[in-house]
């Protein structure tokens, strides 16, 4: 597309295009995914995705899906530990680490290797990460 020769009010129209189809990609994705996890019906896409996206919707979907169907729990309190810690801390002071780490200490779970879509969840069940990973 040759942006040079479009005008002010075109720009407006192809951005308010794009918000359009990008939420209603988003509000499918949302549906696709609530609707696998609860068992729901299958839904519908707008007719004004296009086939693409509308592939690419239903992936990330299936990924979300493995995400959530394989959590991992950490045995740390993320809602204690982030009332510990300051915007300000850069981990570079070694004695607030080091108290940190007394107050908080890391669990021993181990390192283990998330070679599949996981949702990383605290002992409170909160989601401290996803990881969407693919093989």
């Amino acid at each position: 597309m040759n942006t040079s020769s479009m005008s002010t009010c075109d720009i407006k129209i192809w951005r308010t295009w794009a918000l359009a189809i990008t939420h209603e990609a988003g509000a499918y994705t949302e549906q696709k995914f609530n609707a696998e996890k609860t068992g729901g019906e299958p839904v519908i896409p707008s007719l004004n995705l296009d086939t693409d996206l509308v592939m690419a919707c239903d992936r990330l979907a299936d990924v979300l899906i493995k995400a959530y169907k394989n959590p991992i729990k950490m045995q740390i309190d993320i809602a204690r530990y982030s009332k510990l810690i300051s915007p300000k801390n850069t981990g570079h002071n070694e004695e607030k680490e080091e108290k940190l780490l007394e107050r908080c200490p890391p669990g021993h779970e181990g390192t283990k290797l998330v070679d599949k879509p996981a949702t990383i969840i605290d002992v409170s069940s909160t989601i401290i990460h996803g990881t969407f990973r693919t093989p």
